[in-house]
């Protein structure tokens, strides 16, 4: 019985402490947020649309090792390329095809100019498929556009690296 009595208090003292949880929770503000309008916070290392980066000097950073072509388990990636005059190579095709890829993020790690990059957007929904086959000129108009927030998501990861 007294074993039965201990058990009956400590659940008592449960059942109180989560109801002043309860209590303070409802005055706190709500973390329900207003979607289309009102957008949450994006971690830097999240893996949304891809993107190609340039140097500041607008050069493509693709030096096409295949590195992310090889890397690729879901055979996404397609690259071809030429050789320039100087004895490097540049990329003539850069295509990833979107149904097929995974979001895993392995052609990001394992580039060694951080050229292919997943950037933070996640709101790009299609009608057609033939919208989700991304050549080149798509890639690095997105690289263009998230600019900013690339070099300091790579920035702000560099920690990890």
């Amino acid at each position: 019985m007294k074993i039965f009595r201990i058990f009956k208090t400590i659940f008592l003292i449960d059942f109180l402490l989560a109801f002043i949880i309860a209590i303070k929770e409802i005055f706190k503000s709500k973390k329900t947020i207003n979607y289309p309008f009102e957008k949450g916070k994006i971690s830097p290392r999240f893996r949304g649309e891809h993107a190609l980066r340039r140097y500041p000097n607008g050069e493509e950073r693709c030096i096409a090792c295949k590195l992310c072509e090889a890397v690729c388990p879901a055979q996404a990636i397609t690259i071809e390329s030429t050789e320039r005059e100087d004895g490097s190579r540049k990329t003539t095709r850069y295509d990833i095809d979107m149904m097929k890829c995974i979001y895993c993020g392995l052609c990001e790690e394992s580039c060694p100019v951080d050229a292919i990059v997943q950037g933070p957007n996640f709101e790009f929904s299609t009608e057609t498929r033939e919208e989700l086959y991304y050549n080149k000129q798509k890639l690095l108009d997105n690289g263009d556009r998230w600019e900013n927030i690339l070099a300091a998501n790579i920035k702000a990861d560099n920690f990890y690296r």
